[in-house]
């Protein structure tokens, strides 16, 4: 009769020795800085899922990305609009205005008459298994959480962008949180969330992406302070390499534009490109994602494969 106590207890002291759930990943503060999208598109009726496309989230997210009430969201929820609007976590609906858009990242800044906390930034790739939590207002309900873990980091070429720099997760993420934050357990920005892999619905199967907050700052940064995005150019084109080099990792240059980056360089048509800086390159829209975050005037260390060596050549980036 004294066996259920003793197993209670065991159970009690095996369950204090796990690690903490995905839930201990949220910093309640986080919501301050997040704001609900309420975009008015030409035709619809601002807001409610029966009155827009099939598909398409009745509204979105937005977090705050620098003081002045500029605020970073996914580009897809406000390019058709006519007009916008956001509702703060208090329930206060403002006016807001399109700064800029990037086609190419799918990423966008807002501005509104208002100020709110800028989440820091994770100062480094968040690690494999790290828990971290998204902010979004899912089907237009409001801002609501849902934690899980870093599934992978640096994933391209997944077909939703041109450029491509995802922190991949499990955390739930449905239509309307588009361009809300994805956070750590310090509450600091690990992305944006842009895209969801699904199987002919709108389901979320725990697929999903975010575009990196290292992608998320250098395109804010031109839209706000340039109107536009200005890229950096490296002067060559890449394509992936053949099937029957599978388990070799890089990424072949097909052409070097005369008197570009990468002609000053010295890099020729054939080298296979397997890092930038410090990340390794394993297909093409890799490198596209790892010089699309650099800036003209750039110094950028390049490592290739020529004749069986490697190589590594710095270039300043047009």
């Amino acid at each position: 009769m004294r066996l259920l106590p003793v197993l209670l207890a065991i159970l009690l002291a095996s369950l204090a020795e796990l690690p903490p759930s995905p839930a201990a990943a949220f910093a309640p503060e986080v919501l301050e800085s997040v704001v609900s999208v309420l975009p008015k598109w030409p035709g619809y009726a601002q807001g409610g899922q029966p009155q827009l496309p099939p598909g398409a989230a009745p509204e979105g997210t937005a977090v705050a990305i620098r003081t002045g009430g500029y605020l970073a969201t996914a580009l897809h929820v406000v390019d058709r609009a006519e007009a916008i609007a956001i509702r703060l976590a208090d329930g206060r609906r403002l006016p807001a205005r399109l700064v800029g858009g990037d086609a190419a990242t799918d990423l966008a800044v807002l501005q509104a008459d208002v100020e709110l906390p800028v989440l820091s930034e994770a100062e480094r790739d968040p690690a494999l298994g790290a828990p971290v939590c998204a902010v979004g207002n899912a089907f237009g309900l409001d801002l609501s959480v849902t934690c899980g873990v870093v599934s992978a980091v640096h994933r391209s070429g997944v077909g939703f962008n041109p450029v491509e720099d995802f922190v991949q997760t499990d955390a739930a993420v449905n239509p309307g949180a588009s361009g809300g934050p994805l956070v750590d357990g310090a509450g600091r920005l690990v992305g944006l969330l842009s895209a969801i892999f699904t199987k002919g619905s709108d389901a979320d199967i725990g697929v999903n992406f975010a575009a990196s907050a290292a992608l998320v700052r250098r395109v804010a940064d031109d839209l706000i302070d340039r109107g536009r995005v200005v890229p950096a150019r490296a002067g060559l084109s890449l394509e992936d390499l053949d099937p029957g080099q599978a388990g070799r990792d890089g990424a072949r240059i097909a052409r070097v534009a005369p008197g570009g980056a990468a002609a000053r360089a010295g890099l020729m048509a054939g080298d296979v490109v397997v890092a930038i800086g410090d990340r390794r390159i394993g297909r093409a829209s890799a490198a596209a994602a790892a010089f699309y975050l650099r800036r003209p005037g750039d110094r950028v260390p390049v490592t290739v494969l020529r004749d069986g060596a490697e190589r590594r050549v710095a270039l300043t980036l047009d």
